[in-house]
C-alpha cells in the first residue's frame, strides 16, 4: 500500500469485524453498517454492494448472515484493494468478490438481473451544492460525479432480479428524489427514518423496494440513534454493537 495512505485498522460490530481503511479522507463510519442491518437477505443469496468502499457494508451483513455470496464495485482503486483484504482479513475472501469500476459503465462481472438483493451507499451531495474537499478520497465518496443519483439508482435496479430487493441509505432531504426515482420500477417501497434523537428530524433515511412489485408505499417508525445524553440508544446498539437486523 502506497505510503501516501497510511492506514488504520478499526472494530466494528463490537470487534467481530476488522476493517483497514485509510486513516484520512472518507472513513467508514455507522451509516454502512445501518445499510447492511436493513437487507433481507437469507443464506445462499447474493448481494451486490454498489459503491463499496473498504466493504463495510458487505462485511457487516456476512457477520450476521454468514452464508450469502457477496459482490461489490468501486470505482477508486485503492478502497477495492482494500475491501478484498478486508473480506481475507476477516475470513470472507471465498464469499466476496471486488470489482472495480463506475456504475454509469458496470462491468461485465456484475450482470444485468444477477442478483437477489442490491444495496447502496451513494454520495450524499449533488456536484456544485457544496464546497468540494481536496481530499480526493473524500470527494468522491460524498460528492456526485458524472454519475448523479438516477445513474446509481438505474444500475442498482437493473441489476436485481424480479421480485429481489434494493436497500438505500441517503440523506432526508433527497427522499423525493429518491422515491421519483425507485416508484418507476418497484413496488412494496419502504421509508425508515434514521433520527439523531427523539424528537428530532430524521437527516438521515433507509429506503427499500422490491422490484416488480406492486406493493403501496409505507413509512415506518425508524429508528433514534442517540438518548438524550448523546449516548447511543438501546435499539441502535443493538444494530451497531451487536449485528442485529432492521425490519424494513
Amino acid at each position: 500500500m502506497t505510503p501516501l495512505h497510511p492506514l488504520t485498522e478499526d472494530a466494528f460490530l463490537g470487534g467481530r469485524l476488522r476493517l483497514r481503511q485509510p486513516a484520512d479522507g472518507y472513513r467508514a463510519a455507522i451509516d454502512p453498517v445501518l445499510l447492511a442491518a436493513a437487507v433481507p437477505a437469507q443464506a445462499g443469496e447474493s448481494v451486490a454492494d454498489l459503491g463499496c468502499g473498504v466493504a463495510t457494508a458487505g462485511l457487516c451483513l456476512l457477520v450476521r448472515i454468514p452464508g450469502i455470496r457477496v459482490t461489490g464495485l468501486e470505482l477508486q482503486p485503492l478502497l477495492a484493494e482494500l475491501a478484498q483484504k478486508n473480506a481475507a482479513l476477516n475470513g470472507y475472501a471465498a464469499q466476496v468478490r471486488i470489482l472495480s469500476g463506475d456504475v454509469a459503465a458496470p462491468p461485465k462481472a456484475l450482470p444485468p438481473g444477477g442478483f437477489d438483493h442490491v444495496m447502496l451507499n451513494p454520495p450524499y451531495l449533488e456536484a456544485g451544492s457544496t464546497r468540494v474537499s481536496a481530499h480526493e478520497l473524500r470527494r468522491l465518496a460524498t460528492v456526485e460525479g458524472p454519475a448523479g443519483l438516477d445513474t446509481w439508482l438505474d444500475c442498482a435496479l437493473s441489476r436485481l432480479r424480479p421480485r429481489g430487493s434494493l436497500t438505500v441509505i441517503h440523506r432526508a432531504d433527497r427522499l423525493d428524489r429518491l422515491l421519483a426515482c425507485l416508484s418507476q420500477s418497484c413496488g412494496d417501497l419502504t421509508v425508515f427514518p434514521l433520527w439523531p434523537r427523539q424528537g428530532e428530524g430524521a437527516k438521515r433515511v433507509l429506503v427499500q423496494g422490491l422490484k416488480g412489485s406492486g406493493g403501496p408505499l409505507r413509512v415506518l417508525p425508524g429508528l433514534a440513534l442517540h438518548d438524550a445524553e448523546g449516548c447511543y440508544t438501546a435499539a441502535a446498539e443493538a444494530v451497531l454493537r451487536d449485528a442485529r437486523g432492521l425490519a424494513l
